[in-house]
This record gives structure tokens, C-alpha cells and sequence, in this order.
């Protein structure tokens, strides 16, 4: 049972099911799960491993008792992450201070790092704000349709490609101390945006609307710190 209650195994993804769910949905869920992938079965794609992640899903989510336990430690777990975040936003804005302190106006001129690195971070961070509205209105038509899941999770890995480039760009060079406060606040865009993503990406296996809110204040607060390092950055040039 310690295994098949570990915390960072997210047994309502594996069952497809809200966390809200009753537990007459818990075992709906797990009777056709374990029929479709059951190794008696005709389905391609059962497996040894999914069966057990079934098995294992209901044993923790089948028993209202664990199913308590192992929601508690997951709010637990979820805090934590929340202060690690917070954290972290700490740790940035002392790294911002020091990298302020250090960056010298010969090191690398304004000009060069708008080119190479503020411009293309600033379009790749375009590429994944902008989509958000069109594509929470194209799935809000009906969210269990497998085919507008499946481009709405299409969208959610771009961003992160797309993101996953930004982060790249920006850290390939060191600002100059003219453009420190553009900079940290693009840096602290970034973060938001890494946070949304996971937010939203964790609404498309919970159906939990809470997750889907949450990720679009983040990138609202993105799109709002976007907007102040450009400002900032025109006061300089």
C-alpha cells in the first residue's frame, strides 16, 4: 500500500476522473478501465503496466478512508510547491540584484541584447500567450470531446517548446545594467508562464475548472509583466 499511495502518482489522471468525483464515478471509472485493459482483452494497447496503474488507482481512490489520506497529502504537497514558487520568486529577484551589480556597460551593449536575446524571447513569449483565448473557446464547446482535448493538449506542448526556447534565449546572455529592470521583469514573466502552463495542463486530466482559472490569471500576470518590460525598456533606448 505505500507505494500505491506515494503522493506524486496522480491516480484520478490514471482513472480520467475529477478529483471531485463521488465514489460511485471512482468505480464506474475502474470497471471500464480494467475491462478495456484487461490482458483477456482485444485492445492493442493493454498492458501489464496499465492494469496495475488501474489496480493501483482504485485500491487508494476505491476506499473512501485512503482515498481521504491520500487527498490530504496531496493539498500538502500542493502547498509545498506553492512556497517553493514563492521561493524561488525571492531567489530570482537577489539573482537579478547581483547579475545587476556585476553587468558591466562594455560586457555587452544594449543594441546587441535586444537583438539577440529580448526580441526573439519576446515573440516566442507572443506565441504562447496570444493562442490562450482562441484555444479556451474552441475547447469550452465541449471539453470531453476527444478531438478538441487532444488539440487543446497539442497547444499546451507547444508552449512548452515554445517556452522552453525563451528560456534558452534569455539566458544566452548577460543583460547590461541599463535594461536591468526590463530584464527582471521579463525573467519574472517567464516564471509565470512555466507556472501557468502547468496549471492549465493539469485541467485537461482533472476537468478541475479551478486549474484552468488558475492558469489564465498566470499568464494574464505574464502578459501584464510582458507589457512593463517593454515599457521599460523603451524608457532606456
Amino acid at each position: 500500500m505505500a507505494n500505491q499511495t506515494r503522493v506524486d502518482i496522480n491516480h484520478y489522471k490514471t482513472l480520467g476522473i475529477a478529483e471531485g468525483a463521488s465514489q460511485a464515478q471512482v468505480k464506474q471509472a475502474y470497471r471500464q478501465l480494467a475491462k478495456q485493459f484487461h490482458p483477456d482483452s482485444q485492445n492493442q494497447g493493454a498492458t501489464n503496466e496499465k492494469i496495475a496503474a488501474v489496480n493501483a488507482a482504485y485500491e487508494v481512490l476505491g476506499d473512501a478512508k485512503v482515498r481521504r489520506q491520500y487527498d490530504v497529502e496531496r493539498q500538502l504537497l500542493a502547498k509545498t510547491k506553492r512556497r517553493e514558487r514563492t521561493s524561488r520568486t525571492v531567489d530570482s529577484q537577489n539573482q537579478y540584484r547581483q547579475r545587476k551589480k556585476s553587468s558591466t556597460a562594455d560586457s555587452t551593449t544594449i543594441e546587441q541584447w535586444l537583438r539577440r536575446v529580448f526580441n526573439p524571447t519576446d515573440r516566442l513569449i507572443g506565441k504562447v500567450i496570444k493562442p490562450l483565448k482562441a484555444e479556451v473557446r474552441s475547447l469550452s464547446a465541449d471539453p470531453f470531446d476527444d478531438e478538441l482535448m487532444e488539440a487543446f493538449q497539442t497547444y499546451i506542448e507547444t508552449c512548452r517548446e515554445h517556452l522552453q526556447k525563451a528560456q534558452t534565449t534569455f539566458k544566452s546572455m548577460p543583460n547590461p545594467a541599463g535594461v536591468a529592470g526590463g530584464a527582471a521583469n521579463m525573467y519574472y514573466c517567464l516564471n509565470q508562464l512555466e507556472d501557468g502552463i502547468e496549471e492549465i495542463e493539469r485541467f485537461t486530466y482533472t476537468y478541475d475548472e479551478n486549474y484552468l482559472h488558475t492558469g489564465q490569471e498566470l499568464f494574464r500576470i505574464s502578459a501584464g509583466l510582458r507589457k512593463d518590460a517593454k515599457a521599460e525598456i523603451k524608457a532606456v533606448l
